[in-house]
């Protein structure tokens, strides 16, 4: 067997549906196996899998095994020669894997392999590349130099910005979104350490990697919605976490009572008196506005007047029935537009082409997406950088 996607899922029943979907349709034509881990979701995640996909692997826990001893436990299970770490918060194109498994099959020395990833928004996910968080490293991100200084060797290594979002190379640290690699070598290394906090374990499984030789590579040219990223609220949890995911990865890998130490500490702190400095004067969260209009992208007129219904506003109808996509057709509608694009018709790599192309044009700020999965009832989207998606139910 080629391929084994370990999907580790805790409560987010409608994204791992959507999920589970768009990996059946990419594996189409590889000998590939799919296995679920679900760490005791409250919600009816298991439910939907033995029903919608009952010949996929399912391994239910009993409790909460965190991310890293989820994602082992997975591995354990799997066959194929290499595996795919994947959040249930994803969606992948239709080529994704054929495309990383012939890149993979090129290099004589593979550590972990990336790729692009985009947010619910279409915005480009700078975590989708990163380099190994020094002391230094670390601080830059904290206080945001690399967004003043984008193109600066000195303040641009957290995400790795010696190369662009659309340029394949090697990286230090990859995502734990999406991390493709050979089994035997994630098996090798002991897989994800599940004594790691939060956020700091896929940075000490890629570092760990690079430590046998083993070179990461960022790959460009795929591109997968991950809804969730850096979506993440940016407030004092964050930053805490944040800080003890790197304290974590010092006292690991570097010597706890040394400079490494020393310095972290130095600037962490300088950090987190900036960030709180920063919340002092920034208002309310900003209030979510309601599209004002809708444009569905289908070739089902009933679903139309379905979600005309629901939103209590006109849905206009772009019929793929008797006109083809043409996203360069999108940049006519105004700001505050909502595009809900049908997967019935639509491809998930189509879907993501869309949101992905739409983002890059400045007429399209305001717009937001939201995806009907195909043979689903509900609509699932993240209007913004700050949230952490919806659902809407159509029936």
């Amino acid at each position: 067997m080629q391929l084994s996607v370990i999907i580790l899922n805790y409560n987010v029943r409608y994204f791992l549906e959507q999920c589970v979907l768009s990996v059946q349709n990419a594996l189409e034509s590889i000998d590939a196996e799919i296995i679920v881990v679900d760490n005791a979701s409250p919600d009816d995640s298991c439910r939907m899998m033995k029903q919608r996909f009952p010949n996929i692997k399912l391994i239910e826990s009993k409790e909460n095994l965190g991310f890293p001893k989820g994602n082992n436990i997975g591995v354990a299970e799997a066959k194929g020669e290499y595996v795919c770490i994947l959040n249930p918060d994803t969606v992948v194109a239709e080529d994704t894997f054929i495309k990383v498994l012939a890149f993979a099959k090129k290099q004589s020395n593979l550590g972990i392999v990336g790729v692009k990833l985009i947010d619910g928004t279409g915005n480009f996910l700078p975590e989708s590349k990163r380099g190994i968080p020094t002391p230094w490293v670390a601080f830059t991100k904290m206080m945001g130099l690399y967004r003043i200084f984008p193109k600066s060797k000195i303040f641009g290594r957290y995400y790795a910005q010696h190369l662009n979002e659309n340029q394949t190379g090697k990286v230090e640290i990859l995502v734990g979104a999406f991390m493709f690699l050979k089994r035997d070598l994630y098996l090798e290394v002991g897989g994800f350490d599940e004594d790691c906090f939060m956020y700091s374990d896929d940075i000490d499984l890629s570092y760990r990697i690079l430590q046998k030789g083993k070179p990461n590579y960022y790959f460009h040219e795929t591109t997968i919605l991950h809804y969730k990223g850096e979506s993440t609220v940016k407030d004092d949890v964050y930053v805490r976490r944040f800080q003890e995911a790197m304290q974590f990865f010092y006292k690991k890998h570097f010597s706890s009572n040394g400079l490494e130490s020393v310095l972290f500490s130095f600037f962490m702190q300088i950090g987190i008196v900036f960030f709180s400095f920063l919340k002092m004067f920034q208002g309310h969260s900003r209030i979510k506005i309601s599209p004002k209009q809708y444009l569905l992208c289908s070739a089902n007129k009933d679903l139309a007047d379905k979600l005309a219904l629901i939103f209590q506003k006109k849905v206009s109808f772009h019929d793929l029935k008797t006109e083809k996509m043409v996203i360069s057709s999108l940049f006519n509608f105004s700001s505050e537009t909502e595009i809900i694009l049908d997967n019935e018709f639509l491809s998930f790599k189509e879907i993501i082409s869309v949101l992905d192309i739409l983002k890059k044009k400045s007429r399209s700020k305001g717009i937001t997406f939201k995806i009907v999965p195909k043979n689903t009832h509900f609509l699932i989207g993240s209007n913004s950088n700050n949230d952490r998606g919806e659902i809407i139910q159509i029936d």
